[in-house]
């Protein structure tokens, strides 16, 4: 079967995908996740961090066919790296993500949303180089449907975020976009809103568009729903 590799989101690491991973494996798939540098147990320092390391990270673990699946800010990592390496990648699979546009940075695309959820809990760092998610706003606002065990252990391990890889662009998609690609919305999402996620992939063909009845972290709140998805997206 696929050979997966998982994207996390902004603040997150490969830790989030431990739930998950079961689940595509009992599938039949293989599923790996990484940390982006700067997340998890990558000890890049955050000041220093660019969507192109994020694009070499994901690069360097991918194999002759794999499927990544970007969640959130992922989207645009894994969207990158493909832009890189178009050839090796099977399939793109946008969880609850940004999807990006020619010439857009994932800065200009959040302020396209016809709300912002997720401003209210950011915190800057003085330097203006990254940003953290306020601990007490952040269970309300990725994990409102996951459980307390789930959300302490999440709490326990969120990052600071590099703000560089939001501020740009990927200039030319033709290659990405020639891919198989699929969009999972989370239809109860309160990071990105789910509205948005619907104008982002309105042109898409119905098939290549999934929806689950959950909040920003289905690897949480549903993994065994969020497997059959990509699965399903896999199969065709």
């Amino acid at each position: 079967m696929a050979d997966i590799l998982l994207i996390h989101g902004s603040c997150h690491g490969a830790w989030c995908w431990d739930k998950l991973i079961p689940h595509l494996s009992a599938k039949g798939h293989t599923a790996r996740a990484i940390d982006l540098p700067s997340h998890g147990d990558d000890k890049t320092a955050v000041e220093a961090v660019t969507l192109d390391h994020y694009a070499r990270a994901i690069a360097e673990n991918c194999k002759d066919h794999t499927t990544l699946v970007g969640h959130s800010m992922g989207g645009y990592a894994i969207a990158a790296a493909a832009e890189r390496i178009p050839e090796q990648i099977a399939q793109l699979i946008y969880l609850c993500a940004y999807v990006p546009q020619n010439g857009m940075t994932l800065a200009q695309m959040r302020k396209k949303a016809p709300r912002q959820p997720l401003l209210p809990a950011v915190r800057m760092a003085p330097d203006g180089l990254s940003f953290t998610i306020d601990p007490e706003m952040a269970p309300d606002i990725f994990y409102h449907d996951c459980t307390q065990g789930d959300v302490e252990f999440a709490l326990s391990r969120l990052c600071p975020q590099a703000v560089a890889p939001t501020n740009v662009s990927l200039a030319d998609m033709s290659a990405v976009e020639k891919r198989p690609r699929c969009y999972i919305r989370c239809m109860d999402d309160r990071t990105i809103p789910p509205e948005f996620q619907v104008t982002m992939t309105q042109d898409w063909p119905a098939i290549s568009v999934r929806q689950m009845n959950c909040g920003h972290s289905p690897f949480f709140s549903d993994p065994e729903t969020l497997a059959t998805h990509i699965d399903q997206a896999i199969r065709g």
